[in-house]
């Protein structure tokens, strides 16, 4: 989707050179994955991260991706020529460029900015969760945290205490790293993706990759800590034997559901963050799309699209929380269907009884 010529200047183009503004591309970019860090009110200029590569002959090579962006290539020692492709299938990735003029798409074990956002994430974690550990073993229990540490510690209460604990029971201590490293995980990436500057920016949850490794942790965690209960009601349910033998509708319905349960969690997390990324782009490009019609429109529109687009990303506060928060649960209940016991509650009871 193309609007109307705008003004630009990009060091490929003459000075004054009206070209045209990709409205659909710029989105696109933005929400993508890219080998640099963009620098606020910049779009040309990036942070740059390193490029990891294997050529064709098996040869390692790693450079500043800032030697490949805007066009540039990058020839190595021994002559190994790279560069971002623009077009193709390999369009936005590193790709080498043959003596035949074709191109190879080497693999690619790059730190580009959704990796370095992943790293920073999980150093964000590990740092706010050390710092509440390093608290209690310096006052132990006759303090309690204040500012920034109490209000992680009230969060890992209302998430243990209201969900995992109330799922899962006595379960709960065996689960609960895993849960609440999930949910502050989840929680650090949904807030950094709406910061508009280093080190937020990059669209971690927004991600199908991302959402689906977290989908499968709790798919791994679900099955493998399943115990036969939970095996038995998949492949011999109780349900009429019509409907497991000759013909095993309901365990195929029960097994299709192993993994409809993690694709859900995947693509109600990827989805939910990705609208609200796409929707605060789309409202800022509205001042651009509009500015052909004249100042007064022009600043009608940027007033109007900078108020709905501060509202957004406040409700998208909110909403960090929530999808961290739906994760967690959901994880949990997948995890205490696993784990139930359906003879735990009938032992209680009849120990009640004896006592």
């Amino acid at each position: 989707m193309s609007v109307a010529a705008v003004k630009a200047s990009d060091g490929h183009a003459a000075e004054g050179e009206e070209q045209e503004m990709n409205i659909q591309e710029i989105i696109i970019e933005h929400l993508g994955d890219a080998y640099g860090w963009e620098v606020p009110f910049s779009h040309e200029n990036r942070i740059p991260l390193p490029v990891i590569v294997n050529d064709s002959n098996g040869a390692w090579h790693m450079f500043s991706s800032g030697r490949v962006t805007g066009g540039d290539t990058y020839v190595t020692s021994d002559g190994v020529r790279y560069a971002i492709a623009h077009s193709g299938d390999n369009k936005g990735k590193v790709v080498q460029l043959l003596a035949d003029g074709t191109e190879y798409r080497p693999v690619d074990l790059s730190i580009t900015k959704n990796v370095a956002g992943l790293i920073i994430s999980a150093l964000v974690v590990i740092l706010v969760m050390m710092s509440l550990v390093r608290f209690y073993r310096r006052n132990g229990m006759k303090k309690a945290p204040q500012k920034g540490l109490g209000a992680v510690e009230a969060l890992v209460e209302f998430v243990y205490d209201g969900v995992v604990k109330a799922t899962l029971g006595k379960n709960a201590p065996k689960f609960a790293p895993y849960l609440l490293t999930a949910f502050f995980f989840i929680f650090v990436m949904n807030l950094l993706g709406l910061m508009v500057i280093f080190p937020g920016g990059a669209n971690l949850t927004g991600n199908l990759a991302v959402t689906l490794v977290l989908a499968v942790c709790t798919f791994v965690v679900t099955n493998v800590k399943g115990n036969k209960h939970y095996w038995k009601d998949i492949f011999w349910p109780d349900v009429p034997l019509l409907l497991k033998f000759p013909l095993p509708i309901m365990p195929l319905i029960e097994l299709f559901g192993i993994f409809t349960k993690p694709a859900a969690l995947c693509v109600r997390l990827f989805a939910n963050m990705m609208g609200g990324h796409m929707i605060v782009l789309v409202l800022t490009m509205l001042i651009f799309i509009f500015a052909p019609f004249g100042p007064v429109v022009t600043g009608t529109t940027t007033v109007v699209s900078m108020l709905f687009s501060l509202f957004m990303l406040l409700l998208d506060v909110l909403v960090s929380f929530i999808q961290a928060y739906v994760f967690t649960m959901l994880s949990t209940l997948f995890i205490g269907l696993a784990t139930h016991d359906p003879h735990e509650g009938h032992e209680e009871k009849l120990e009640e009884v004896k006592a």
